[in-house]
């Protein structure tokens, strides 16, 4: 699962989106950390050009939360995949107040001969 998933995200995956962020102290030094944000991705927009982005909502502490990631940004370090739902349109805008349960998508077993 430590795949990195970039160019194969679709509306429906919930994901982990590893991001990298640069914080000073009061002393003036820069350190750099990694930032999970897991959650649901809702759009993808422009498909694989180098502006292309997809946004990712989460629900923290009772609030919705939604952040728009560059995918061929160098501050997205990594993007893994948790686990993919059934949705029924590329925009799946509907799941911002949906309160049910959502169905997995099964992966399918190729069988050996």
């Amino acid at each position: 699962m430590s795949d990195d998933i970039r160019n194969s995200i679709k509306p429906g995956m919930i994901v982990k989106v590893h991001q990298k962020i640069k914080e000073t102290n009061t002393k003036g030094e820069e350190k750099e950390r990694i930032q999970i944000f897991e959650g649901i991705v809702l759009a993808v927009k422009h498909g694989t050009e180098i502006g292309a982005t997809f946004t990712v909502r989460k629900t923290s502490e009772g609030v919705g939360v939604e952040k728009i990631f560059p995918i061929a940004s160098p501050v997205v370090a990594k993007v893994e995949l948790v686990r993919q739902i059934k949705v029924n349109r590329a925009k799946p805008n509907y799941l911002r107040t949906y309160k049910k349960t959502l169905k997995e998508v099964k992966k399918e077993v190729k069988a050996k001969k």
